[in-house]
């Protein structure tokens, strides 16, 4: 059932002021005509009332007797965020007049609005309407995904994904928590790519990033970089094994240490950081040749593994990819070889791999793609339980986000720091928000929306596990 009202008081052109007899929902869009023209808007904010009963009363049979006196007649008051015209979305230039009626909008019209993107992610809280999005938007312009846990995050990703699956898409998935490795898609498969790297491929960054050489060992570093510097080149061509490049390595720094005696201990020591990551990282340590472009398969779920590499290697893994994707695309857009296709990169715990207080591998790679890679079909999601520890940076590179329960003020200040579609109203929400429903903004939409995201009817391995149950399958054993 809909429901009318009238604004009252001073309006502007944003926002308009409403009271009615009828009761509508916080979400619900609705219509105004003036002018000639026909406005949507959106209720942002509801207070509900009974006439003589004013903040100022504290006694309760006061109250009780203007309430049986009034026969208990209530109004709502509540807000109205203009949103546009119905037909174009522009923002009209004069405000509705006192008086002017607000009433629900009607499903036609709001199937008109929200049916003309090509990925359906769910429907409206306030309608039964699907609510799709723009897929050319939502890539070249990246997106956030944000809640707490259990809030739906990973259900939101399966939907994203398998929608751009079905619109023949590449994918590639960064599974902190191997969720999607064995995962089955409706309109597509995965591709499990093991989280290898040959180390004659990484860049003298990752290498000290990997063999814990840091900054400040300034005598270590420089004799890593002369040896890396002597022995990259022979590794360019490929078709050698990481065992070679490594005794290459190996060999340099001895040759240095032949030459510079005086610095025994720190070459000694580069040396035995450079087993030492051999050792520590010799899951991901790959004797292929090939790199992970060369294992994508276009129009799948690539799911690179990394749920048992330690947060060291996942920066180096995700850092080395965002590297080589972007500059494959761009060798292809510039010269017709590389990667063909664009591709969109979910980047899981990304509070982790591009965090706030520190710098990493990953968050250099992250912003540069998130400033480039539009205008090279490479687009980011970033999914986060915990907004206020992600890159601020990062974060405001994201021009459309997906917003599901987030109770934290701290996580909610720094969401609406890096989005100017976040009002205070729509803000207030967030704690309430039930699992699966979530509060969309950005270039993908045509409007701010409140909206229950699609149940994904696939396969994934995630998921809290039934610790009642399997404690009582193990009753009587031990």
């Amino acid at each position: 059932m809909g429901f009318t009202g009238k604004c009252y008081g001073e309006t502007s052109p944003s926002r308009v002021s409403f009271v009615s007899r009828e009761m509508p929902h916080v979400g619900e869009y609705v219509v105004m005509e003036y002018d000639g023209r026909r406005v949507l808007g959106m209720i942002e904010s509801l207070l509900r009332g009974v006439p003589g009963v004013t903040e100022d009363l504290n006694d309760p049979e006061t109250v009780e007797r203007i309430v049986r006196v009034t026969g208990g007649r209530q109004y709502l008051r509540g807000t109205v965020r203009i949103l546009g015209d119905v037909e174009t979305l522009e923002i009209p230039r004069v405000p509705p007049g006192p008086g002017t009626e607000v009433r629900s909008a009607d499903t036609e019209t709001l199937r008109r609005i929200f049916g003309r993107g090509s990925l359906t992610l769910g429907r409206l809280l306030s309608a039964d309407v699907p609510f799709r999005v723009d897929i050319n938007r939502m890539v070249t312009r990246h997106i956030a995904i944000l809640a707490v846990t259990g809030a739906g995050k990973s259900n939101t990703v399966a939907v994203i994904v398998d929608e751009l699956l079905r619109a023949g898409g590449t994918v590639i998935i960064f599974d902190m928590h191997s969720e999607y490795v064995s995962a089955e898609f409706n309109h597509g498969s995965v591709n499990p790519i093991g989280a290898a790297i040959n180390p004659a491929r990484l860049s003298l960054r990752e290498i000290k990033r990997l063999s814990n050489v840091t900054k400040n060992a300034y005598v270590q570093e420089r004799y890593l970089s002369r040896a890396h510097r002597r022995v990259a080149p022979e590794f360019e061509g490929g078709g050698v094994s990481a065992e070679d490049f490594l005794r290459r390595m190996h060999e340099e720094l001895d040759h240095l240490l032949a030459e510079n005696s005086s610095d025994k201990r720190s070459i000694i020591d580069v040396q035995n950081k450079l087993e030492y990551m051999a050792e520590a990282y010799d899951e991901i340590i790959d004797l292929e040749t090939g790199g992970i472009i060369e294992r994508l398969r276009l129009n799948h779920a690539n799911v690179i593994d990394l749920g048992l590499v330690d947060e060291t290697g996942s920066d180096v893994i995700v850092s080395h990819v965002l590297q080589e994707v972007l500059q494959s695309r761009k060798d292809y857009i510039n010269h017709g070889e590389g990667l063909e296709t664009p591709v969109f990169i979910v980047l899981e715990e990304a509070h982790i791999l591009a965090p706030a207080d520190r710098s990493t591998e990953s968050r250099y790679w992250i912003s540069r793609v998130a400033r480039e890679g539009r205008k090279f079909g490479v687009g980011l999601a970033l999914v986060s339980q915990s907004p206020k520890s992600l890159d601020p940076a990062a974060l405001s590179q994201a021009n459309n986000m997906i917003i599901m329960r987030l109770i934290e003020p701290n996580d909610q200040m720094h969401v609406q720091r890096a989005s100017e579609a976040l009002s205070d109203d729509l803000l207030s929400h967030l704690p309430s928000l039930n699992i699966g429903e979530a509060v969309v903004v950005g270039l993908m939409a045509p409007v701010p929306a409140m909206v229950k995201i699609g149940e994904f009817t696939g396969k994934l391995s995630g998921g809290d596990p039934d610790v009642e149950s399997i404690w009582r399958g193990m009753g009587g054993k031990g």
